[in-house]
């Protein structure tokens, strides 16, 4: 049975990288995407704060519950989740839940969970975002019980930047770190493709590495119980 992950994404960055991942999969889960309104395309704390806001969200929501038979949802944007806190990263998605009518997560929460089921508690942290920004999401993880050993950022200001980002800029992210006194990498940020990459990620940082597009799909399938194994998708759907 394939099951149907709603994603509600904000803007244009990466999301080409969900149907390119359907496609492979061929039809073993469905990932049908809204794009929510942007009103600023900013790594910036007061434009992830309005991104994140929750008449856009209920907006998209509702758009995508109107095209499609869901089985969960998620919120896959990490800046316009984390930026919340913790209390307000769950509160957009028990709003959203109720909204649908069906188990929804987000994106921040996911690298939670996704680090829990693979028993890591001290991570390492390459972000795109400025300076400020990561270290909302490094406050997030903590107040989640993960430990961040080292943080970079790379201080790219805008999704759409991001999503240029080649093949080789990102591996060179995951390699420009000194894992040694972490369990895994996380490079979050759902502008930023990823899917096809996994495995060379994981060989360049030497480490399991959770990225925001991987961990958004694990998580809408963990909601319901059931994530199976998928090669070239990393150690976390190989756990």
């Amino acid at each position: 049975m394939a099951y149907t992950v709603g994603l509600l994404y904000p803007g244009y960055g990466a999301e080409d990288d969900f149907p390119a991942l359907e496609a492979r999969l061929d039809g073993a889960v469905r990932l049908p995407l809204v794009h929510t309104s942007v009103g600023e395309d900013a790594h910036r704390v007061d434009a992830l704060l309005d991104l994140g806001g929750a008449a856009r969200l209920a907006a998209g929501a509702r758009a995508l519950a109107d095209g499609h038979h869901l089985d969960s949802a998620m919120w896959a944007c990490t800046s316009g989740s984390f930026v919340f806190g913790w209390d307000g990263a769950r509160q957009q998605v028990d709003d959203l839940s109720e909204l649908l009518g069906l188990p929804v997560s987000s994106t921040s929460i996911a690298f939670v969970n996704a680090a829990t089921a693979l028993g890591v508690s001290t991570v390492v942290v390459a972000a795109s975002y400025p300076k400020d920004v990561a270290d909302h999401f490094v406050e997030f993880l903590s107040l989640a019980g993960i430990d961040v050993a080292t943080m970079s950022s790379h201080d790219i200001f805008t999704a759409g930047e991001v999503g240029r980002l080649s093949k080789n800029d990102v591996l060179a992210m995951a390699a420009d770190f000194d894992t040694s006194k972490a369990e895994a990498l996380l490079i979050p940020d759902t502008a930023m493709h990823s899917l096809d990459w996994l495995d060379e990620l994981e060989a360049a940082a030497n480490r399991p590495v959770l990225t925001a597009n991987q961990v958004t799909v694990w998580e809408g399938l963990n909601l319901l119980g059931r994530v199976p194994r998928l090669e070239g998708m990393g150690s976390l759907f190989a756990c």
